[in-house]
């Protein structure tokens, strides 16, 4: 844990320097857009310093940087919120369709590649691996524009877009939810099946399942003590990072459902030149990175003891 968590402290440190930099390569004027077309001189020199942006460079990531490890990531320069705040509405949204598109995910991909495996070189087995290639090769936004056309365009079952809280409108949040939850479920299930069925027939073949097999023991306990938990180390990773790139936003799927997700909230920051958002944004990615990665090592040694060895 202690060896982690500092390697773990030594990757953001240097991603915050790399995003900062990148950041600040973008070109443009954030104290221009911000202000729009018509402003004094004094007005862009005075908010050009309240922001810090009249200072070198090497000061302002140590600015900014002590001031993130206090949980202040600065202030937008286009709506003059904190940058926290924004993150925070943001991040119900992001939540929500994150864990619904895992689970839909899981329930597409668990089921289908277990079969698959069990039955190599069937009409199962062909059909799922057709299946899985589709849903990773046809694009997101075109998936979503089908689906709006077809359930909120022609039987008007569903809205077409927009997000509201589930505290509020519990039938509206879970209609709001269902579609782009459909399309970034069905992508990461496409790739999540491709793990689950390999790590399932690299378990049936092993050595201790044939063991197993020859003692006589009835074949659901083959598979869920001997099959299923050796497979689900792969399946374990790949969920992590299938996750973790939904906790990032799903930055298509959020602008064609205006879905009010931290990934078109980091789009918007790109456009406006609006450094301390972005910033903060990236920054909260990589922490998010970083935690799932460290939650799936510890999944590890609870699935597969040795690992602790």
């Amino acid at each position: 844990m202690l060896r982690r968590t500092g390697q773990s402290v030594v990757v953001l440190a240097g991603v915050s320097v790399i995003v900062f930099a990148l950041v600040h390569l973008v070109p443009g004027d954030p104290i221009r857009l911000a202000l729009g077309t018509r402003f004094s001189q004094e007005t862009y020199d005075a908010l050009r310093e309240r922001s810090g942006l009249d200072q070198p460079l090497v000061e302002q990531f140590f600015s900014w940087a002590g001031a993130a490890l206090t949980g202040d990531l600065g202030v937008s320069f286009r709506s003059g919120e904190t940058v926290t705040s924004l993150i925070a509405e943001r991040l119900p949204a992001t939540l929500t369709l994150a864990f619904a598109s895992i689970l839909v995910a899981l329930l597409i991909a668990v089921p289908l590649g277990t079969l698959s495996a069990l039955r190599p070189r069937s009409l199962v087995d062909r059909g799922a691996t057709v299946l899985s290639q589709i849903g990773i090769s046809v694009p997101e936004f075109w998936m979503a524009i089908v689906l709006i056309l077809v359930f909120a365009g022609t039987l008007g079952w569903l809205p077409s877009g927009g997000y509201v809280p589930l505290t509020e409108d519990p039938l509206g949040w879970a209609q709001r939810l269902l579609m782009p939850a459909l399309v970034t479920g069905v992508v990461s299930g496409s790739v999540i099946t491709r793990f689950v069925r390999s790590s399932v027939l690299e378990a049936l073949g092993a050595d201790h399942v044939r063991t197993a097999q020859a003692k006589g023991l009835p074949t659901r306990q083959v598979f869920t003590w001997h099959v299923l938990r050796n497979a689900l180390l792969p399946l374990v990773t790949v969920t992590g990072v299938q996750l973790a790139y939904l906790l990032s936003g799903v930055v298509v799927v959020e602008i064609v459902f205006a879905w009010p997700g931290l990934g078109q909230l980091a789009l918007q920051a790109v456009q406006a030149r609006d450094y301390p958002v972005l910033q903060g944004a990236i920054l909260l990615f990589a922490v998010v990175f970083l935690v799932i990665n460290l939650v799936v090592d510890l999944l590890y040694t609870a699935i597969d003891p040795r690992i602790r060895r």
